[in-house]
């Protein structure tokens, strides 16, 4: 297949293919055969290397420049990396709500070979393993920019969770306060005090 026809089946621009090819960098072989430069991609894994999605996510609107700067931070990684971004997904809502539709469309295409994200808290607050195993399991990959351990803030995923299930059980509107006297009761009763 022609290097040009290989580029735009990965959305990779013609100019950096050729640049890849000239620094030895094109994650396919390739020869060249006259003017034409002709790469050997394996016959069962055509579009191999496929889109890279970056992925932001914050919890609140009122963090939307947070948002945007985010985007930036990872778009600007990407591109020092050379991994050319061809889809930018952005989404406010809660780590805890499983059920966030703009990531799980994400998730669905097939056409995205890697997401790009910030932080592993910005996926959610727990199950970053499973979907990173699952998504290894199709070839895909989730790479995490800033890979310095978040600390596993216990009380905090704890008062996080609580108020989540308070919310549905009593509305938003006291869950932040019953979520907080939950866990200076579960404090006191194993003797420890609240933060």
């Amino acid at each position: 297949m022609n290097l040009v026809v290989w580029a735009e089946g990965n959305g990779v621009a013609r100019v950096i293919a050729y640049r890849w090819l000239r620094v030895g960098r094109l994650p396919v072989p390739a020869r060249r055969v006259g003017r034409v430069i002709l790469v050997d991609e394996p016959a069962g894994q055509p579009g191999r290397w496929g889109r890279t999605a970056v992925c932001a996510r914050l919890s609140s609107a009122d963090q939307k420049v947070d948002l945007d700067r985010q985007v930036v931070g990872v778009t600007a990684w990407a591109t020092a990396e050379q991994i050319p971004v061809g889809k930018v997904v952005t989404e406010v809502g809660s780590a805890l709500y499983g059920r966030r539709r703009t990531f799980l469309t994400l998730l669905g295409d097939p056409t995205v070979r890697r997401i790009v994200m910030k932080r592993r808290d910005r996926l959610g607050r727990f199950g970053f393993e499973c979907v990173q195993a699952v998504l290894a399991a199709d070839g895909r990959e989730l790479v995490v920019v800033d890979s310095a351990d978040v600390d596993d803030d216990v009380v905090g995923d704890i008062t996080e969770i609580l108020t989540s299930i308070c919310a549905r059980l009593y509305g938003k509107r006291a869950a932040g306060n019953r979520a907080a006297r939950a866990v200076a009761a579960a404090a006191r009763a194993g003797g420890h005090e609240a933060r």
